[in-house]
């Protein structure tokens, strides 16, 4: 005897529209969230969980937000395994908790997922070098992890589907997401400056600056701008240019707090954080006392760290699922370039304090 299969609220309202999508009751464009809780008798919520599940299953296809629902009829409905490929940025990327989670999501959900060969920063970030690999990697779709605006570009203009998680994708015909850092930049650096800071430097690779900076990254220093606080050209001082490398790492922090050292460095990542932290051992430079450090990114190390990491933070499964339903979308020959941001938060922590007199 099998055993009896409990359905949550969601899973039923998904079950009663599966069935009158099978037997043809409903066609063209799903009713939207609003008509369907009122027929169904039902909230909001559970209707529209249900129209994510249905959407997974490829028998609705979304449009965007604002815009209904496609069904796709029954007869088209050919799920077709992909065969997904990760260009990842840094060979870190394989270990953080939220890859490893959606290669068990899109594998659970029949794809095949495989790393590429290199990573980019192995390739130096050459176009033509990862242009290369990739036309030699046998793949039906791309997942790119923190991709250059010129490597999402050359991607938007191929036939296979791709998908950018971080990097610079916006305002390219190419699904994507990551988290929205702007507000959690901002509060930051108003916090840093109202405790003295006039000297901020914030530590980025050069594909957050290169050929120009990134959203956030124009945030920082516009902040910066509004309260006077820009010291000559950004490359120079507030945003530098650096060469990525170990040996480029330290050698602009060394360049950095020759004359007039930074009160306070944002650091856009963990690892360059953890250079960084290392340099400052080094020269016996005290945090938060003599320097204020901010981490851009979340680390599950930080939990071990105390003082505690003044960092940004995010919930990364809305990311996951957002991956995982347009695998969905395109194994059933569908099309999806939404683009989505999630929330990030700023942590206030122990490594930041007031601005030291100088």
């Amino acid at each position: 005897m099998q055993p009896v299969r409990l359905l949550s609220a969601a899973g039923q309202v998904a079950a009663h529209l599966r069935a009158e999508l099978e037997k043809g009751a409903l066609s063209g464009k799903m009713h939207g969230v609003d008509r369907l809780a009122a027929d169904l008798g039902v909230n909001s919520k559970t209707v529209a969980a249900a129209l994510q599940q249905l959407e997974q299953e490829g028998l609705l296809v979304g449009q965007g937000q604002g815009r209904k629902r496609l069904i796709v009829q029954s007869s088209d409905v050919v799920m077709r395994p992909r065969r997904v490929a990760i260009l990842s940025s840094d060979p870190s990327d394989r270990q953080t908790d939220y890859m490893v989670e959606l290669q068990h999501q899109l594998e659970d959900a029949g794809h095949s997922v495989d790393y590429a060969d290199q990573c980019m920063v192995e390739l130096d970030m050459d176009l033509r070098r990862i242009a290369r690999m990739v036309e030699k990697t046998e793949a039906d779709a791309w997942l790119v992890v923190a991709g250059s605006r010129a490597v999402l570009q050359w991607f938007s203009e191929r036939s296979q589907p791709v998908f950018a998680l971080f990097g610079h994708w916006r305002g390219l015909p190419i699904a994507g997401t990551g988290p929205n850092k702007v507000p959690a930049i901002r509060t930051a650096v108003r916090l840093l400056i109202e405790l003295g800071h006039q000297r901020i430097v914030m530590l980025v690779r050069p594909r957050r600056r290169l050929p120009t900076p990134g959203v956030p990254e124009q945030a920082f220093l516009d902040e910066l701008e509004a309260h006077g606080l820009m010291r000559g050209r950004p490359d120079h001082f507030n945003l530098p240019d650096w060469e990525e490398t170990v040996e480029g790492l330290h050698h602009i922090l060394g360049e950095l707090f020759r004359v007039t050292p930074p009160t306070a460095l944002i650091v856009q990542e963990a690892a360059i954080f953890a250079g960084t932290q290392q340099f400052l051992a080094r020269r016996r430079i005290l945090v938060p006392e003599q320097v204020s450090l901010v981490c851009a990114d979340p680390d599950p190390t930080f939990a071990w760290c105390s003082p505690s990491i003044a960092h940004i933070r995010w919930d990364s499964r809305p990311w996951v699922r957002r991956i995982v339903r347009w695998a969905a979308t395109v194994s059933h020959g569908g099309q999806d370039l939404r683009q989505m941001l999630n929330p990030a938060e700023f942590v206030r922590g122990g490594t930041i304090g007031p601005a030291p007199l100088r």
